[in-house]
């Protein structure tokens, strides 16, 4: 059971750090495309939300043989690592918000990044509920604290869906920065629990 759970964790892993690849590539060519900092961005952070998935990958790769000393290590180092990505994702976010609203920089209108965007929603909460499950069962709070990055790359998802729509459809280009400033808040507040975390178990 433990080692189908495992093989599940690693697969989800896999198929988040390859769509996250492919949809930053996608939404780094749209936003060139575009002239949208808000695409570019949300390219970025899918290449660190890849980079969770890739902690994750390396973590699960290695259970087999190991003792429970040498688990809980590296289980401990991998809910560290994940929890600097929220942190270095938020200081991402928070300044390119900032930028933004200050120099008053409009993403262009894009319906590419709208159907990017769009795919996200969609595909992201799902991604987060088997992560999360999956995580449960195997009391591994890594993967727990993983899933919880894949859910606010959904809520980033969102924020860019409405940035984009209201600009695109109204010309309202401010919706974007400040949803991302209250998207900041999640992820200071995540990362810091992932690295103040002290026992390893979701009890």
């Amino acid at each position: 059971m433990t080692n189908g759970l495992h093989r599940k964790a690693l697969l989800l892993s896999y198929f988040t750090v390859g769509y996250n690849i492919l949809e930053g590539l996608i939404s780094l060519v749209a936003g060139y495309l575009a002239g949208s900092i808000a695409l570019v961005g949300f390219g970025l952070d899918s290449f660190v939300e890849s980079l969770s998935g890739s902690v994750m990958i390396w973590r699960f790769g290695r259970h087999k043989g190991l003792s429970a000393e040498e688990e809980e290590r590296i289980e401990r180092k991998a809910v560290k690592i994940v929890g600097y990505t929220f942190l270095v994702l938020g200081a991402y976010v928070c300044y390119e918000s900032l930028k933004k609203l200050y120099f008053q920089e409009a993403p262009a209108p894009s319906l590419l990044g709208i159907i990017i965007a769009l795919a996200s929603l969609i595909i992201m909460p799902v991604l987060f509920y088997l992560k999360y499950q999956t995580g449960k069962s195997l009391k591994s709070l890594s993967l727990m604290t993983d899933s919880k990055q894949t859910l606010i790359c959904a809520f980033l998802s969102l924020a860019l869906l409405v940035g984009l729509g209201l600009n695109y459809w109204y010309g309202i280009w401010q919706a974007d920065p400040v949803i991302g400033l209250l998207i900041v808040i999640l992820l200071g507040r995540e990362g810091y629990k992932a690295l103040t975390a002290e026992k390893l178990c979701c009890c």
